[in-house]
């Protein structure tokens, strides 16, 4: 069956039994055998599966130290991933915040990708507003700019955007 039954969680016969440090591992392995986590992610999944709070955190812990879990290749694949969807770097450092990357490890994975974020920039504009005619009024840029700075662009990405659009 998928996923760890609930024979494997502690408390689950109605009893008091300890913990299975294995049944953990597992849980915590097969987690990451879908996608990388970070530290934070991976340890609240565990929790909201019923896993004892302290014996996930040593879990997570010896799986980092390990290599099995590493902050480092989530936050590079978070950042690629979300690149490619056409985020920019400020909204893709507040997602990786939210999922407990601190602002200087996030800045090294944003660096660490060589992505361009004007070019993605004017992409993502060109394809959101090919078919339109340029802004005619101020209301509309400014609509615009709202739209490009909640996908995480920089107000420096949109006044590049708009001088080329010049």
């Amino acid at each position: 069956m998928g996923g760890n039954g609930p024979s494997r969680l502690p408390g689950s016969s109605g009893s008091s039994d300890p913990i299975d440090p294995a049944a953990l591992r597992e849980a915590a392995v097969r987690l990451l055998a879908r996608r990388e986590h970070s530290r934070q992610e991976l340890a609240d999944k565990l929790v909201r599966k019923g896993w004892p709070a302290v014996e996930v955190d040593d879990a997570v812990a010896t799986l980092a130290a390990e290599g099995l879990q590493s902050d480092t290749r989530f936050s590079e694949s978070f950042v690629r991933q979300r690149a490619g969807k056409g985020y920019g770097p400020v909204r893709i450092r507040a997602e990786l915040r939210q999922r407990g990357i601190d602002d200087a490890s996030a800045d090294r994975a944003i660096e660490t990708q060589d992505i361009d974020f004007f070019e993605l920039a004017a992409s993502v504009y060109r394809r959101r507003y090919a078919r339109q005619p340029e802004p005619e009024d101020m209301k509309d840029r400014a609509r615009r700019h709202q739209a490009m700075l909640r996908r995480g662009f920089t107000g420096e990405q949109l006044r590049e955007i708009d001088a080329l659009s010049s």
